[in-house]
């Protein structure tokens, strides 16, 4: 809120996300700002838990119940594997891990915790189809880790080269520790506004307009089919990468040469390739699905994700700049707060204030918006959140920005939030009481 100059008054209605927190956190973590009796729903959708929130909190300013909505996410979470708070029944992922364990009566048997497994399931069903290897995984997970090295906020900036990558531990027979996403704690949150609102207090300069979004969830392929990637989310990512550049506009297949930069769902290095762990140790959480990701947002044919990464088109000097933040794998996983963490950074990219990280030739282009940034978030269980970015007709970029009012660039600086940060943006409806029980 120090950002766009607004304090919590200006909030009309508040979702927040976390998987691991009992009943009504979003209430603590708020009543820390004020108590103004607004709707504060509580999210919960596995990965996608922090989009998710944002989604609500879209919809409520596009359909006119609101001028100005919060969607915060945060997670605190256990070392090691993800695993479930309810020992006591089964989980509601259950059914789809053993939906990927059945396929492997075809794709090999495989071994590692539950996540990774699946996920690397799905890559040794894209190698068999269409080519590829562990190698193709290594290079992913090293170009996210060294994209990492250029930002303050990761969890980890040790740039692994392909070799180390290939060298660490073995999770499962696909995927080594450095392919998979770390235990994280973390927190992430944007303010979504009207057109109205942004001109009424003067955020020409900083306002990036969601184009498009969509979530979606599974279809009956996911088991009834006998794909390993289907089980992770392949046609549950397409299906919502489709409709968003559909209400974008574009046609069937259309859009994607004009987006230049990409955050999407990373937890292990397979994830990506198909779709386009540890606390101070290694703890295994998620892995690097990326090479399943590329084909299901459109970036690439089917059959040509592995090409894409022999190309280095997934970094700097190629066709998209993809997880210019490290992704996952490097930056953490937090996961209510992934989500919205990776609007943040794509928003910081089509201001032109990410630093280091800054893709280039973003506004090379006749159109004075420049090109899209997209956002992929997915969760198992499950659900899809995908984001169509850019500046908006009316962006001015100069003049008194959330960088003068904060007076740094916390896109690429860190610095801690105090009480003094505190006291610039809570309600006057605020409560000594709660606040005093505030840990920054």
């Amino acid at each position: 809120m120090s950002y766009p100059g607004i304090t919590y008054d200006a909030i009309e209605n508040a979702y927040v996300g976390y998987c691991y927190g009992d009943s009504t956190s979003g209430q603590r973590a708020l009543y820390n700002l004020g108590l103004t009796s607004i709707p504060i729903v509580n999210v919960n959708n596995n990965c996608s838990t922090g989009s998710a929130a944002l989604f609500q909190a879209n919809n409520t300013v596009k359909y006119g119940q609101a001028e100005c909505s919060l969607a915060l996410g945060f997670e605190r979470m256990k070392p090691g594997s993800l695993g479930t708070n309810f020992p006591d029944r089964e989980p509601p992922t259950f059914i789809i891990g053993a939906r990927s364990t059945e396929l492997e009566q075809e794709l090999g048997e495989n071994h590692g915790p539950g996540a990774p497994r699946m996920f690397s399931n799905g890559a040794q069903e894209y190698f068999a189809k269409y080519g590829g290897n562990i190698e193709h995984l290594a290079k992913i997970a090293s170009k996210n880790h060294k994209h990492s090295l250029n930002n303050p906020y990761s969890q980890f900036r040790d740039g692994w080269s392909v070799e180390q990558v290939m060298n660490a531990p073995k999770i499962t027979k696909q995927l080594t520790k450095f392919m998979c996403s770390p235990t994280s704690d973390g927190a992430a949150c944007c303010i979504v506004a009207s057109e109205d609102f942004v001109h009424k207090h003067g955020l020409e300069n900083q306002a990036i307009e969601i184009v498009a979004q969509a979530l979606t969830t599974d279809s009956p392929v996911t088991f009834e089919g006998r794909s390993a990637m289907d089980v992770v989310g392949y046609t549950m990512s397409k299906t919502c990468a489709d409709k968003v550049f559909k209400d974008a506009g574009f046609g069937e297949g259309e859009g994607r040469d004009q987006v230049g930069v990409v955050e999407l769902h990373d937890c292990f290095a397979a994830n990506e390739v198909f779709k386009l762990s540890f606390v101070l140790k290694y703890t295994v959480a998620q892995f690097n699905h990326q090479l399943i990701t590329y084909p299901a947002l459109g970036l690439c044919a089917f059959d040509e994700a592995h090409k894409l990464v022999e190309r280095g088109d997934n970094t700097y000097g190629g066709k998209y700049v993809v997880n210019p933040s490290g992704g996952l794998e490097a930056k953490g996983h937090p996961l209510g707060a992934t989500g919205l963490g990776m609007h943040f950074y794509i928003m910081m990219q089509l201001r032109e204030w990410a630093g280091p990280m800054q893709a280039p030739g973003l506004f090379d282009t006749p159109d004075k918006r420049g090109k899209f940034g997209l956002v992929h978030n997915v969760g198992l269980g499950g659900a899809v959140v995908v984001s169509l970015l850019r500046r908006p007709e009316f962006f001015k970029p100069g003049g008194v920005d959330g960088r003068t009012r904060l007076g740094y660039n916390h896109a690429h600086e860190c610095r801690p939030v105090t009480l003094n940060d505190v006291d610039k943006v809570k309600s006057v409806n605020s409560s000594k009481y709660v606040l005093d029980r505030a840990r920054l």
